[in-house]
């Protein structure tokens, strides 16, 4: 599924677009268009406009235009970014590897060729043009030490579901939140205002070197946790036995010897 390391590569990949110019708007499934602008609207606001940025916090992807409208797209679980015919990211979890005509949910055209297309098979995702960017939180590849701290608060919500929460950070998703919570040592059930000044920075320290690796590597299902995510699976680290359960209406795996 695309968590921040898969926005970050289509972020990449977008910055193709930049300097080129829209000169088609494809919008077949009205569905996919989200807040107050329909397909129409979304064509007569971007045609004729130059990208001029490819910006991304946490798992929004953003194109500014040049005197124009901020174009958000959001990918869900199964939206995959291809630009001039090339995938973003190869594989995606719950998702298939396939390019088929009727998961395109949306495109661009650009002057002189070219195309910056979303597909979705599971048609989770969307795009909004001028999406209000104050609602997400700090983006977790950033995010400061205080500004985790406020993030976590004094809050009795399991520590995973702040994290998850994108208007405290952004960016984190289930899997992400499962290998970082499993390097920092940190069981994913405890409340978020319970953590002490040593293990917030041991946190903050997790957060910022596991999702450097994870992008590195390629991917949010490339942590050391993924491949014993499973009945039977045991940790990495120590090899203890994981247990399973729904934390923050996800399921979670953590190791009990380790992440107290």
């Amino acid at each position: 599924m695309p968590e921040l390391p898969e926005v970050e590569a289509y972020r990449r990949l977008a910055e193709r677009a930049v300097g080129r110019t829209v000169a088609e708007v494809g919008a077949p499934d009205a569905w996919y268009v989200k807040g107050r602008t329909g397909p129409g609207e979304l064509r007569g606001a971007l045609v004729g406009r130059e990208v001029v940025a490819a910006r991304r916090t946490g798992k929004l992807l953003l194109l500014d235009t040049r005197a124009g409208p901020t174009l958000g797209l959001r990918f869900g679980m199964t939206g995959r970014l291809v630009m001039d015919g090339r995938p973003g990211v190869e594989r995606l979890l719950y998702s298939s590897e396939r390019q088929e005509l009727r998961w395109c949910r949306f495109w661009l055209g650009f002057s002189g060729g070219g195309q910056l297309v979303v597909q979705d098979p599971r048609r989770l995702g969307g795009v909004e043009l001028d999406p209000d960017e104050g609602r997400l939180g700090p983006d977790a590849t950033r995010i400061g030490l205080a500004e985790l701290r406020a993030a976590l608060g004094t809050s009795r919500v399991a520590l995973k579901a702040r994290l998850m929460d994108q208007a405290r950070i952004a960016g984190v998703g289930n899997l992400i939140a499962d290998e970082l919570l499993w390097r920092a040592g940190l069981d994913p059930r405890r409340p978020a205002g319970s953590l002490s000044a040593a293990e917030s920075r041991r946190l903050h320290r997790s957060l910022r070197s596991g999702l450097a690796l994870l992008m590195e590597r390629g991917g949010s299902h490339t942590g050391d946790l993924q491949a014993e995510r499973r009945a039977g699976g045991r940790c990495p680290r120590d090899g203890f036995a994981l247990q399973r359960a729904t934390v923050g209406g996800r399921t979670t795996w953590w190791c009990p010897r380790h992440q107290l």
